[in-house]
């Protein structure tokens, strides 16, 4: 009877559902991007080490033949802008052609029918494709930029201490703080924000796209501006899609230049950045993008 009691209480007692933490899915959905398009770090690291390598057998041989302090300061510095160039184009790269693989890959490789029988939805996978352009791919330039300066340094000063000459001028005058701080400040303005439409369109297209999903991202743009050319004699689309592509204007003081100098720290301006209408209309469109491609995935299948 007490045994019967017991299980009859134990039945009684409410079980609480276990429920599904709601970032579980799109923590999981990303670190599946990562693990299956290594190119996302490969490729900016091999670069970096092309860099790195070229520092030391040009940059750092030439200073050594160099006898004069000020002229050997001045080549162990810069290629510390360089490699920010490079490494910042190298993700930008990658960005572009994983955007156009990332739902493209799963219907042509048929893994679509598997990752489609998983709890997930399309909108959470969708979201996690678009977080590497958005996201990863930048913080992830961001860090290796700041590694690799920090490492030029290092050889620089070996440099530097072992003719004999202090590297103080070096650290202060290179500006390695404040140039980090522009750097992130342009990588989120420019390359995450502004260029939010632009990875959508490709995303988009990504998954829509049967074959030669490159050709079908860069056709209708190039269409567009020929016929409005053509039609009104005008160049409006052109020209809104080269400053799409060049970084948002607003950003900086100094338009049509990257605040690649620590001396234009002063020179950015977010608050303009923020409340520009360009800023806006472009990540509506964005989402709009990113809806589109997360309904559109629902009823595509394998190519």
């Amino acid at each position: 009877m007490n045994t019967q009691s017991r299980n009859e209480s134990f039945d009684a007692q409410p079980i609480a559902p276990t429920v599904m933490q709601a970032t579980r899915p799109f923590y999981w959905s990303v670190r599946r991007e990562l693990w299956e398009n290594r190119s996302i770090y490969i490729a900016p690291l091999a670069v970096t080490a092309v860099t790195l390598f070229g520092y030391m057998i040009a940059s750092i041989g030439r200073a050594l033949s160099l006898s004069d302090l000020a002229q050997r300061r001045t080549v162990l510095e810069e290629p510390l802008t360089f490699a920010m160039g490079v490494i910042m184009a190298i993700a930008f790269i990658v960005a572009i052609f994983y955007s156009l693989d990332a739902l493209h890959g799963e219907r042509r490789d048929r893994s679509i029918l598997f990752w489609k029988s998983l709890p997930v939805s399309d909108l959470t996978t969708v979201l996690s494709k678009a977080s590497v352009p958005l996201l990863i791919l930048p913080l992830f330039a961001f860090v290796l930029t700041v590694v690799t300066q920090f490492i030029m340094l290092l050889l620089s000063t070996l440099v530097l201490r072992g003719s004999g000459f202090s590297a103080a001028t070096l650290w202060t005058q290179s500006g390695l703080l404040p140039m980090s701080l522009v750097l992130l400040y342009h990588l989120v303005t420019v390359h995450i924000l502004w260029h939010a439409p632009i990875y959508g369109w490709l995303i988009l297209v990504s998954g829509w796209a049967r074959r030669a999903a490159f050709l079908w991202a860069v056709v209708p743009p190039v269409a567009v501006c020929i016929v409005e050319k053509i039609a009104f004699n005008t160049t409006h689309f052109a020209a809104l899609l080269q400053d799409r592509f060049t970084g948002g204007p607003e950003a900086s003081t100094m338009p049509g230049r990257f605040p690649i100098n620590p001396m234009m720290l002063t020179h950015l301006s977010p608050g303009r950045f923020l409340t520009a209408p360009g800023l806006w209309i472009g990540l509506a469109v964005a989402a709009a993008f990113f809806v589109a491609a997360a309904q559109q995935r629902r009823y595509r299948g394998p190519i």
